[in-house]
């Protein structure tokens, strides 16, 4: 298992260094982080249930800690953490099911492109 407290202590500091380097991907991301709470149209404990859900269908283990942190710190309860996870379940076998019809499609079109080169 993951220890979750060295994961947040590892990703931060690999952040600041990336700050150093590159400082104003650093902000503009923290920007992108704090415009929900600003304008305020979802509470801080829904804004958690989507992060955790989009962090499980991103395989983000980094976001992960970060957002499961912040929804111990909130109170949310189990109950609600795993509903948030079944959306997030639900729709990474939705995407699997939807692009699965892409493959068939790119096959189709690539089969069609190939037998139309072959009696050209």
């Amino acid at each position: 298992m993951i220890d979750w407290k060295q994961e947040t202590s590892d990703v931060n500091a690999r952040l600041k260094e990336l700050a150093s380097r590159t400082p104003d991907t650093l902000k503009g991301a923290l920007l992108l982080s704090g415009a929900g709470a600003r304008t305020n149209h979802l509470d801080a404990r829904t804004r958690e249930l989507i992060a955790l859900a989009v962090a499980v269908t991103t395989r983000c283990d980094g976001c992960i800690a970060a957002h499961a942190a912040q929804a111990v710190k909130l109170g949310i309860g189990d109950e609600e953490i795993a509903e948030a996870l079944g959306v997030a379940i639900n729709l990474n076998a939705g995407a699997a099911l939807v692009y699965s019809s892409h493959v068939l499609d790119a096959v189709d079109r690539l089969k069609q492109t190939r037998e139309g080169e072959l009696h050209a």
